[in-house]
């Protein structure tokens, strides 16, 4: 053997080797990777065809092996490293010779890009990729984050470290509305970096802020990262979790594990939320901390005041925050006494299924061993007591089509049960108190008629709705019934809106806001998956970088503002009236309002062109688009090229032979540790990219198939990717902010910034393992 390593180990630094050189050649990381791939595995091929790389495998065919299976030990848990004292055989990394492995090689990186590029299931959610770019790059490029970090610096400044907090903020803020890095660290970069160095803050704690603060995008969602991860995580838990049941002795993984094993973006954008704003808050704990530790170097600061009236600190709380939670927590209680409530009668023509056992128990003796071993001795018994009282009642209750005595039934039962108030009116009601309570917040001193005929219209409606209308009431007479109380709402919240426009803070945070809770809301509340959420955030992008651009030119933005109004009408009449006019019998009603909202898509579908109008007019547009396309094209060529140096390790027993040593330990808790170090390491010299799609695709089917929860597994993951962009000397923050920082500030300074940054990242990868609900009770709590 040469160097007295085994072929593959070899083989192994050979790729890595190959792959480290061609990313510090200077070459296009998406091409290195793929030229790392051809020429590794032209040298393997060379030394293995001149009999040097001479892999020692497994005897199969010895007696100490066939022992081995006879007592029980099933195939995949021999292997070198569990059993070294097996009889081995010496044979040829590539047994069938090169030429082979380069056949297949091809064959699989074509069926592999149909698959995963070109036409295949994850297709769709990769497109997302490309929507999340845009809209972070359009949002990027209107000037958000200059006004934003103004505005925080006059609310933090003046506390100790405010500077620094005010920076945490933005960037949390700006990765839920943009999500790029690179863009985010240069515009903090360029803002505030001078800003506090002029304010006496140290150049370590001013750089490693900035550097930390731009990376919490590859976190918070919508995230690229958990986009990208998420393509990766379904597949391998899925298949990992099948090959396990079966090693377990059960038919699939929906019998062994009482769950489908399924991971989706949407839950892992759930699951990323708490960790993202945790990180976010470490950040500024440090920062204040360091503050309060040492006042010479991060000083409060007096910034300019803002243009807003001065509020009392009682009417702050009453307006701010009294009122608003009130309502909400008055809201959910009403919900909770079915004040509030659903009054749809729509009614399923099919019965409901019966409720099956918790566990499948008509399993083998192996499987009921595995299952009873995984899921513990009382869940199975629970499971068994509840199949037999099923049993019992004759069986699982088959769902069947109703008649016409039941369905008259079940309507009247929905007729009784109704709640007295609507849940969207009572939403409704929410959000314009939440907007005259804000409105009266920000300007106590001005006239209160206006917002109280505002609050009058509320209450108004709601007694409407209460006596007048009915779960049997149609669409149309319910807004005819409610027209008197919405002009009046309305006409008051308008009054507040304009008082709200005049706070600085208010104006500058609510738009970008609306768009984050817009998207955000979409995908973490279950109603739609991550791609058309994200097609929503890039026009809404679009829209609001345009509106910007009309004001900074003192031009109307008015086509946009009822563009909006227009989207808003468009999605109340759509959850409202019944638009389906292909049935038989259409009413009156249903074709006007169908009208209104196919009017009202036709103006949205204007505003957009409009706004994209305006942005290529001034110059916004086509570099927008161009950026967009290079990013994307970069991500989609990585992963082409990935695929080819995967396949180059898995030709020569690679991926087997880490997969074997990572299955040697007794707990799979040791080996997601050893990956997680791994992954650390890596992340000094390689990017997330490379890291995403070169070395979890080899550790995956290992750490996945393990008991690990996998949204907890694919989050672990991606906070510790996020160090990536930290970690000297190859962390990309630290070259984006190494760009436009000033000339006084040295590299030396930057990496000494963040490593105190690296390890709060490494504290909350601590704290989320040893408290997973963090990850866990968001997509608990929320639809999936």
């Amino acid at each position: 053997m040469l160097f007295g390593l085994d072929g593959v180990e070899i083989g192994l630094i050979i790729v890595f080797l190959t792959l480290f050189s061609a990313i510090l050649s200077g070459f296009p990381v998406a091409f290195a990777i793929g030229g790392a791939g051809a020429i590794s595995f032209g040298i393997i091929a060379t030394l293995d065809s001149a009999g040097l790389l001479i892999h020692q495998a497994i005897d199969t065919s010895s007696d100490a092996y066939n022992a081995l299976i006879a007592s029980g030990i099933k195939p995949d848990k021999i292997s070198v490293f569990t059993y070294p004292d097996l009889p081995r055989l010496a044979e040829h990394v590539f047994p069938r010779g090169w030429e082979v492995a380069m056949d297949r090689n091809v064959s699989f990186i074509v069926n592999r890009i149909n698959e995963r590029v070109i036409a295949g299931q994850s297709i769709e959610t990769l497109l997302a990729v490309l929507m999340f770019v845009l809209m972070g790059i359009v949002l990027e490029r209107s000037k958000i984050a200059d006004d934003l970090l103004n505005t925080m610096a006059r609310v933090f400044g003046p506390l100790p470290g405010g500077l620094a907090v005010s920076i945490v903020v933005v960037g949390a803020f700006l990765a839920a509305s943009t999500g790029i890095v690179g863009a985010t660290v240069v515009t903090m970069g360029l803002l505030a970096l001078p800003t506090m160095l002029r304010n006496n803050y140290s150049p370590e704690l001013a750089t490693g802020v900035i550097a930390a603060s731009g990376t919490l995008g590859q976190i918070i969602p919508p995230s690229i990262v958990i986009v990208l991860l998420g393509t990766l995580a379904g597949d391998l838990y899925s298949a990992a979790q099948e090959a396990r049941a079966q090693a377990a002795g059960c038919t699939d993984a929906l019998t062994y594990l009482g769950e489908p094993a399924v991971v989706s973006v949407g839950t892992l954008f759930q699951a990323a939320l708490l960790p993202g704003v945790l990180l976010a808050g470490l950040y500024a704990a440090y920062a204040f901390g360091f503050a309060m530790l040492n006042p010479s170097k991060a000083p409060p600061v007096q910034m300019s005041a803002s243009t807003g009236e001065p509020v009392t600190r009682s009417e702050a709380f009453t307006w701010y925050l009294g009122i608003p939670v009130a309502l909400i927590a008055g809201t959910m209680l009403l919900a909770q006494v079915n004040v509030v409530g659903n009054q749809s009668l729509v009614v399923d023509s099919f019965s409901d299924i019966g409720d099956a056992a918790s566990l499948r128990t008509n399993v083998g003796e192996q499987c009921q061993a595995s299952m009873i071993e995984l899921h513990g001795q009382e869940a199975w018994d629970t499971a068994v007591a509840e199949q037999k009282a099923i049993d019992d009642a004759g069986g699982v209750q088959q769902s069947h089509r109703l008649n016409e005595e039941e369905l008259v039934a079940a309507r009247q039962a929905k007729i009784d049960n109704a709640a007295p108030i609507g849940t969207g009116i009572a939403i409704l009601a929410v959000i314009m108190g939440i907007i005259l309570a804000l409105g009266r917040g920000v300007s106590p001193s001005s006239d209160p008629i206006p917002l109280m005929v505002g609050a009058g219209g509320i209450v108004l409606g709601l007694l409407v709705d209460t006596l007048l209308i009915g779960p049997q009431t149609s669409p149309g007479a319910t807004v005819f019934l409610m027209l008197i109380p919405w002009v009046l709402t309305l006409w008051g919240a308008k009054h507040a809106a304009s008082r709200l426009a005049q706070n600085e803070l208010i104006r500058v945070v609510f738009p970008p806001l609306v768009l984050i809770v817009a998207v955000l809301g979409s995908i973490l509340g279950g109603i739609t998956n991550p791609t058309p959420a994200a097609a929503l955030g890039a026009a809404g992008a679009i829209m609001l970088a345009a509106y910007r651009k009309l004001r900074e030119n003192d031009r109307s933005p008015k086509v946009i503002l009822f563009s909006t109004f227009a989207v808003i009408i468009m999605i109340l009449v759509g959850i409202n009236f019944d638009l389906r006019i292909n049935q038989d019998q259409v009413s009156v009603e249903s074709w006007f309002f169908f009208f209104v909202a196919y009017g009202a898509y036709l103006y949205a579908g204007f505003g957009l062109l409009f706004s994209c109008w305006v942005l290529f007019k001034m110059g916004v547009l086509t570099p927008a688009v161009r950026e967009t396309a290079k990013v994307t094209s970069m991500v989609f060529t990585i992963l082409i090229a990935s695929q080819l140096l995967n396949l180059v390790v898995i030709s020569f027993g690679g991926e087997h032979y880490i997969q074997a040593f990572l299955k040697s330990f007794e707990r799979p808790e040791a080996a997601f540790i050893i990956v997680m170090i791994i992954l650390f390491i890596l992340g000094f010299v390689l990017d997330f990219l490379e890291i995403i799609y070169i070395v979890v695709p080899i550790v995956g089917p290992v750490i996945y198939g393990a008991h690990f929860d996998p949204k907890w597994v694919t989050i672990m993951i991606a906070v510790n990717l996020q160090t990536s962009f930290l970690t000297p000397p190859f962390g990309f923050a630290l070259f984006y902010l190494r760009g436009v920082a000033p000339k006084e500030v040295t590299t030396g300074h930057i990496y000494r910034g963040v490593i105190p940054f690296v390890m709060i990242q490494v504290l909350g990868l601590a704290m989320l393992w040893f408290f997973p609900g963090i990850v866990t009770i968001v997509p608990d709590l929320m639809p999936n």
